[in-house]
């Protein structure tokens, strides 16, 4: 089922979400309605937080083929790669905007996984770009805080008045 995203500035993308305790059939629910709220947009990646759920949830899907979505919760990154890697980064929660965001190149990520085991993994390229930027929303962070003050000002701008 496809879920609404919340627009900006809803305070909720503003609040970290809640950790996980288990993977429940309701989780795995949230992850199925996410996949395909991601895949509608399209995007490479979603977290819980954008469709107005508060738990430390993410998929990213940054396969040329799609249908390889990798389901996370209480992700965490235990290493980053010194190198770092600008990619455009956009949001539906903000519509109609995008920034060149440098984020390290590649990382390593905890999470439980779609089974409830503890994995870790590496991230490289636009799967480690997605996947940071999804924490960043978990966090109650937006790509766009990691931009100089007069850049934010002027991307919130402009995405106002794309908005009319």
């Amino acid at each position: 089922m496809i879920r609404p995203c919340l627009p900006w500035p809803d305070r909720r993308l503003r609040s970290p979400a809640e950790p996980v305790e288990a993977i429940t059939d309701e989780i795995r629910t949230i992850w199925d309605d996410m996949i395909d709220t991601m895949e509608a947009m399209p995007g490479v990646g979603l977290a819980a937080v954008q469709i107005g759920v508060m738990k430390r949830l993410a998929v990213v899907d940054a396969s040329e083929a799609r249908g390889q979505a990798v389901r996370m919760a209480n992700p965490e990154v235990l290493h980053a790669s010194i190198q770092l890697r600008a990619h455009d980064e956009a949001s539906p929660n903000l519509p109609g905007v995008h920034a060149r965001i440098e984020r390290p190149r590649a990382v390593t990520v905890r999470f439980l996984n779609a089974e409830g085991e503890i994995e870790e993994r590496d991230f490289v390229g636009l799967w480690a770009t997605s996947v940071q930027h999804q924490i960043d929303h978990l966090d109650g962070r937006m790509y766009f805080d990691r931009l100089s003050k007069v850049k934010r000002d002027m991307l919130l701008r402009k995405a106002k008045k794309a908005q009319g």
